[in-house]
């Protein structure tokens, strides 16, 4: 079982200071896949990061702006393009001069016209970190780890003076991550979520909701939970059921129905991984309405 963290004091719009380096400020877009807001990460003293400055809201950039007053904000660190993540990077970059980092995306947003929980953003970042870079400022270093799976550019970026890791909606302490095909990819996530284990980081600070402190315990249920998921699957195939569809409210049976969509998208994406492993085989494309049975 995940032990989850879901406590946390949020006042929008309000800078706290969470460690020695980092401060966050929460915007106002609380609902089911975002949790209480997005929380923006303020790196440094004098000369700052901003980590997902989030939605293209005009009271959270001036939020953000108010946190950082008297002092210049050089970098804008963006974790991946959701609209709860990056579309306020390029008017916070028109207010301070700042660089932006990040991913592109090189490959298709939508399968069958269907979008993401959290929509896209088209995001384009002034300097490319997909390979991973590193990026300092007074009294602080950053390196940009890249995690595919959630989206096919999502990085990570892990503060070496505290040996922390702003892990985005990779790895969040107050849910799991949903995997949306054709860009996100179970596979990729979970050779990902292996990546940043071995890492050994001592906090992990998600965009939404708390840190994560006990981290390796953490990161190991959460890839439990995903193996289990993946066997569930497999029984559900074994006991008849063929449609992804059939499945959803058996397998998520105590989760809003709200989120079941996603949930379907979820299983799609083990679905595909299962497919390409020779576990399943389906009748045509691995899609939502396809039809599987085990290999």
């Amino acid at each position: 079982m995940i032990p989850y963290v879901r406590d946390i004091d949020v006042e929008y719009g309000r800078c706290d200071e969470v460690s020695p380096l980092i401060r966050r400020v929460t915007a106002n877009n609380p609902g089911p896949f975002t949790y209480l807001g997005t929380g923006t990460y303020i790196v440094g003293h004098g000369e700052v990061a901003v980590i997902d400055p989030g939605p293209d809201m005009p009271e959270h950039l001036d939020a953000i702006l108010a946190a950082t007053a008297g002092e210049r904000v050089r970098h804008i660190l963006v974790t991946h393009h959701h609209l709860d993540h990056s579309p306020l990077a390029r008017p916070l970059a028109k207010a301070t001069g700042a660089t932006i980092y990040g991913c592109a995306v090189a490959g298709p947003l939508v399968e069958d016209g269907v979008q993401v929980e959290a929509g896209y953003d088209h995001f384009d970042p002034d300097l490319s970190v997909c390979g991973g870079a590193t990026i300092a400022g007074g009294g602080w270093t950053m390196e940009a780890i890249a995690t595919p799976g959630h989206t096919s550019n999502h990085i990570c970026y892990a503060l070496a003076e505290e040996n922390a890791l702003f892990s985005g909606d990779h790895i969040m302490g107050w849910s799991t991550t949903v995997i949306t095909p054709p860009d996100g990819d179970m596979g990729d996530y979970l050779r990902s979520l292996g990546v940043i284990q071995a890492r050994g980081f001592d906090t992990l600070w998600p965009t939404h909701g708390p840190p994560i402190t006990k981290v390796a315990p953490f990161i190991d249920a959460y890839i439990a939970h995903r193996r289990e998921r993946e066997s569930q699957i497999l029984d559900r195939l074994a006991a008849g059921d063929s449609r992804i569809v059939e499945m959803v409210p058996r397998l998520y049976a105590t989760v809003d129905e709200r989120l079941w969509p996603a949930a379907a998208r979820s299983v799609q994406a083990h679905m595909i991984e299962l497919v390409k492993t020779g576990r399943v085989a389906g009748d045509g494309a691995a899609g939502l309405d396809g039809t599987y049975r085990l290999a």
